[in-house]
């Protein structure tokens, strides 16, 4: 491995992108080598560059941050993962460990926390942003299963019942049965606000 660290950096947003890329810049042994906007082109990014640190803002286009993590830590499990949030919500913080990342912190962090950050990922060791961890122990873990979430994923645009089981290949009443059970282990008074309970949670 060469003294400097190669960074991949994933995020839609161009001028925090850019900003971000800067700030790293700015460091002797760290060199943004690869900038991408959408989930989907981080692992064709990192093959490309070989990178060592991907830095993955969670909400982009494609796919998410975490999705990208996930597929990144199974083709390239050499590079180190570095999830970036806005949103400082517990649910994101688990899912993305499941993913294989290696730290998570909020974008607001000083630079010189998230280039030290990279810095530890690529030495072993793990880096959670203390207020998250803590929320997310508070918060306990996702009450809902992979299933419950897939429906009520696909139910957030309004879709009706039948809307739902043509395209998740399920029958009505298996369909009606996965909202019914995820709306009442929200407390939801029904599928809007299950949905929204579940993003404010970082579930879905």
């Amino acid at each position: 491995m060469s003294s400097t660290i190669k960074v991949l950096l994933a995020e839609d947003q161009s001028m925090v992108r850019e900003a971000l890329a800067a700030l790293l810049g700015l460091e002797e042994d760290i060199e943004v080598v690869a900038q991408v906007a959408r989930g989907d082109e981080v692992v064709a990014a990192a093959h490309a560059h070989g990178v060592d640190v991907a830095l993955l803002d969670i909400e982009m286009p494609g796919c998410t941050g975490i999705e990208a993590a996930a597929r990144l830590h199974k083709e390239l499990p050499g590079v180190r993962l570095v999830v970036l949030t806005t949103f400082g919500r517990p649910g994101y913080l688990r899912s993305a460990m499941e993913a294989g990342a290696d730290a998570f912190l909020v974008k607001d962090a000083p630079a010189a926390q998230l280039a030290e950050a990279v810095r530890k990922v690529l030495a072993g060791e793990r880096v959670i942003d203390p207020t998250l961890a803590a929320a997310a122990l508070a918060e306990g873990a996702n009450p809902l299963t992979d299933r419950e979430r897939e429906v009520l994923r696909a139910a957030a645009d309004g879709s009706t019942n039948a809307e739902l089981a043509r395209a998740l290949h399920l029958s009505q009443g298996t369909v009606r049965n996965y909202l019914s059970t995820a709306i009442q282990k929200l407390a939801a008074r029904n599928r809007t606000e299950a949905v929204r309970i579940a993003r404010e949670k970082g579930w879905l």
